[in-house]
């Protein structure tokens, strides 16, 4: 079973979340108040965590930085609807996905299970070998690490699937609603602003290529194309 950590003020959500949570095979852990949820993070180190944004004392976005800060643990931020804002926020902040309030126990479920399979990803479908080479770039698969010119590269679960997808196939455009099928498990609406700011978040953390230029390009109305090596 999948450790999942509740981290809400709202206890009868939690409960509710939380019951049919177990139904589906996660193990479910709930506390109330930021810094509780802090703490219990990084004591028993969940495999997943779902956070809410407004939470008394300490906000969501405080005790995600606090989490990043320690752990790359799957964050899944609650958002209150129409607050794009807040969802974009926990994005660039480092969270691997939202859900608006009120929501689907279903979606939330799906998105669980999504974020499970790309962190399970452990070896070239292929068989081949497990780390991914361009120029300056490496990326360990089995490891989930990104190198540049040697350094290690922070990444997300979310950014980490989004770079090799793209890095597999480069030279090539991945239309969008393939890139977000396969790195956040469900097609791109016109409403979902998610595979833009965690493509925007590698673009930033990567920065160009050694020989300058941009290793994404977007190529408008398709999708999105990482350059291959010795290519501009």
């Amino acid at each position: 079973m999948a450790k999942v950590l509740i981290i809400d003020d709202d206890t009868e959500l939690c409960e509710l979340v939380g019951e049919y949570l177990e139904g589906e095979g996660f193990e479910i852990d709930a506390v109330h108040d930021g810094l509780s949820g802090i703490e219990r993070c990084l004591e028993q180190e969940p495999e997943l965590v779902i956070l809410d944004v407004m939470l008394p004392g300490i906000g969501g976005f405080e005790v995600l930085s606090r989490i990043r800060a320690h752990s790359r643990v799957p964050v899944i931020m609650l958002t209150a609807r129409g607050e794009e804002v807040d969802r974009i926020v926990g994005l660039e902040m480092g969270a691997d996905d939202y859900l608006p309030k009120p929501f689907n126990p279903r979606e939330l479920a799906a998105r669980l299970r999504a974020i499970l399979r790309r962190a399970s990803t452990s070896q070239d479908p292929e068989g081949e070998s497990d780390v991914l080479v361009a120029e300056d770039l490496e990326i360990d698969i089995g490891a989930r690490e990104v190198r540049r010119d040697g350094v290690a590269v922070d990444l997300t679960g979310a950014e980490f699937a989004i770079l090799e997808t793209l890095v597999r196939a480069a030279g090539t455009v991945v239309e969008r609603n393939e890139l977000s099928r396969q790195a956040l498990g469900r097609r791109a609406s016109a409403f979902d602003r998610s595979l833009d700011v965690h493509l925007s978040n590698v673009r930033k953390k990567l920065g160009p290529l050694p020989e300058g230029g941009e290793r994404i390009k977007t190529v408008r109305g398709v999708g999105y194309l990482y350059v291959k090596p010795g290519r501009t």
